[in-house]
């Protein structure tokens, strides 16, 4: 007897030792992609559980990224769209409907940090039947800290900052929404770390490529693949509102060395500002003597003030998103620093994490103080400082690194730049029957960026026009993991995967993830297996938009219709035209493309949407 109760004495303590539960979807990152799946779920029943690893959830957004980046709005929708739309409603009640409040929030799309973070909390605050949210909650990447049998994950052991013990989580589906791919990498999922060359795939702007912002490709362009990831910042919120502004303080380790050049690149106005190819040393010196006479530089291409080191995007009560100045050779990154982070520990990413935050301090200080800088460049770069009400527990200063890329995984199906730019003029991006989501397409350089025998070296991005694509379902799908989704850190090429890590792309794939884990439950399939159908159909119910129409927009009383025949192949062009009658050819197309009878309808007379209903009808 005493045996026995030994026995159910251990395995009680064994039970609060770890903290053993199960969920149907075990989530590691509290960010965007990883809230927006546990909705998604939970408005199919299903339970989840976040295991956030600071104190704080919502990644970027509720760190200071509140300008999101998105030219084609009517591309990313569902939760995103309710996320924005919520925003905008915070500051209609907050400020009034005519306030300069709302004005500056962009319909939602630009909003302060404390304000993200109330919509998320609000948002998750809806489902607290269905949604756990554990804070303090650290994934390693060591194998000890996962369980797997027979191609599935059955529990992974995550670290309780707060009291320092191990807990467990068992779960049907589990859920990478790490930046990093922690969880991903633990499971053997191959990955990648670093740039291909363009001999890979192809891609514009893949590999080794030297340039100035918005430029051509410069002499001494290699191409060639290395492993470079781009660089990490902390996205400011800055004001300069003096009520509301903390100057920014003098680091401790505090090295004048490290922003010494920016001294020259203000006095002379250099800049890496595509502009400086047409701008002569006499135009430099010419401009020196115009700011010793008193006054702000006149160089093309270069910026005055706090600006010259951070690009400032504004948000309601006069606060910004700084983020890397791209026009400057000095800025709040650190390239190549940054570039083990992807694979390292978390040791190794809070020293790291520490010394950006010192960095960027110092950087600011250096402008506003160093006594070899304009005397009047430095009284317009102290006008600014942080936003004394945001991360009131941090010293005002953004909470967490912002990762623009960590591990790229290769899933079921592997999404570069090719996909995402229109492959013949004036057509659309190849459209895939497996489709989660539309998104917008917008290469940039979030530089991975060094001075270089007078040249500028960035990591490899251009810059286009935004134009939109859609997503496969196969770039979220773990090979050989029968349970895993990686909506975050999601399978594509150095340069596709920067098409696709934006914060709304993040909230729209994870949406996928979250009804494709569901889906996965309810059919006792793989998640490779589960009927894409019946997910695109959950989606559209969910408001996503899954193919972009310019003229179709998610109010439309035929958007599921109209979506559904898209992704088929039936509407190749940007508009629907729903309401125009049928040519001829079209109707000639869409009968070959179905096989069916379209003897009812009449070029010239019917319209297209009446074809396309009938289309349904039959197809469905």
């Amino acid at each position: 007897m005493r045996k026995k109760l030994f026995i159910l004495y251990f395995l009680s303590s064994a039970f609060i030792l770890f903290g053993q539960t199960e969920y149907d979807l075990v989530i590691v990152g509290g960010n965007p992609g990883g809230i927006m799946a546990a909705i998604s779920a939970a408005r199919l029943g299903k339970t989840s559980v976040i295991l956030e690893r600071t104190n704080h959830i919502g990644g970027l957004p509720a760190n200071g990224l509140g300008a999101t980046d998105i030219a084609t709005r009517n591309a990313t929708t569902g939760l995103f769209r309710e996320f924005v739309n919520r925003v905008k409603k915070h500051y209609m009640d907050t400020y009034g409907e005519n306030s300069e409040q709302v004005k500056v929030c962009s319909d939602g799309y630009h909003f302060e940090p404390s304000v993200g973070a109330k919509v998320f909390d609000d948002m998750l605050g809806e489902h607290t039947t269905h949604i756990t949210i554990l804070k303090m909650r650290q994934f390693d990447a060591e194998d000890e800290h996962i369980v797997m049998k027979n191609n599935r994950i059955e529990k992974i052991r995550v670290l309780n900052r707060s009291s320092g013990e191990m807990e467990e989580y068992k779960g049907h589906m589990f859920l990478d929404a790490t930046y990093e791919g922690d969880l991903g990498a633990t499971a053997k999922v191959p990955f990648r770390v670093g740039r291909e060359g363009k001999d890979e795939f192809g891609e514009p702007g893949a590999g080794r490529v030297y340039k100035y912002w918005r430029g051509p490709e410069c002499a001494g362009s290699t191409f060639q693949e290395d492993n470079a990831v781009q660089s990490y910042n902390y996205r400011l919120c800055l004001t300069n509102e003096p009520g509301n502004r903390v100057e920014i303080k003098k680091p401790a380790n505090y090295n004048r060395d490290e922003f010494a050049s920016l001294v020259e690149d203000i006095w002379t106005g250099r800049n890496t500002n595509v502009k400086m190819m047409d701008v002569t040393p006499r135009m430099m010196e010419e401009n020196r003597k115009h700011i010793e006479a008193g006054n702000p530089t006149r160089l093309p291409g270069d910026i005055w003030g706090i600006a010259k080191i951070t690009n400032i995007v504004h948000v309601p009560n006069k606060k910004t998103d700084a983020n890397n100045q791209h026009d400057a050779f000095i800025s709040t990154d650190l390239p190549e620093e940054n570039w083990p982070w992807p694979t390292s520990s978390w040791e190794w990413r809070d020293k790291f994490a520490k010394r950006l935050r010192e960095y960027t301090e110092g950087l600011f200080w250096f402008a506003q103080n160093d006594p070899e800088l304009p005397p009047h460049y430095r009284k317009a770069a102290k006008e600014w400082g942080l936003a004394k009400d945001e991360y009131t527990d941090n010293g005002n200063f953004p909470r967490q690194v912002y990762v623009r890329e960590g591990r790229r995984f290769e899933g079921a199906y592997f999404f570069t730049a090719n996909d995402a730019l229109p492959i013949h003029i004036g057509g659309r991006p190849p459209v895939h029957d497996s489709s989660i989501t539309a998104g917008h397409y917008a290469l940039d350089s979030h530089a991975v960026r060094k001075r270089e025998k007078g040249r500028v070296h960035l990591d490899g991005f251009l810059s286009y026009p935004s134009a939109v694509y859609t997503v496969p379902y196969g770039v979220i799908v773990a090979r050989e993991v029968d349970n895993l989704l990686l909506p975050v850190p999601v399978s594509g090429s150095h340069i596709g995967f920067s098409t696709l890590r934006m914060e709304p792309c993040w909230m729209a794939i994870g949406q996928a993830a979250g009804i494709a884990s569901a889906l996965a439950i309810d059919e006792k399939v793989k998640v490779i297996n589960i009927p894409v159908c019946k997910l695109q159909d959950e989606l559209v119910k969910q408001k996503a938009t899954l193919i972009y129409f310019k003229d179709v927009t998610i109010d439309n009383p035929h958007f599921a219709l109209l979506q559904y025949m898209g992704l088929r192949g039936y509407l190749p062009g940007w508009e629907a035209k729903p309401d125009d009658v049928i040519e001829k050819e079209t109707l000639a197309q869409w009968q070959q493309l179905s096989g069916h009878d379209l003897s009812f309808a009449e070029s010239g007379r019917t319209t297209r949407l009446t074809v396309l209903q009938e289309l349904y009808k039959k197809i469905k």
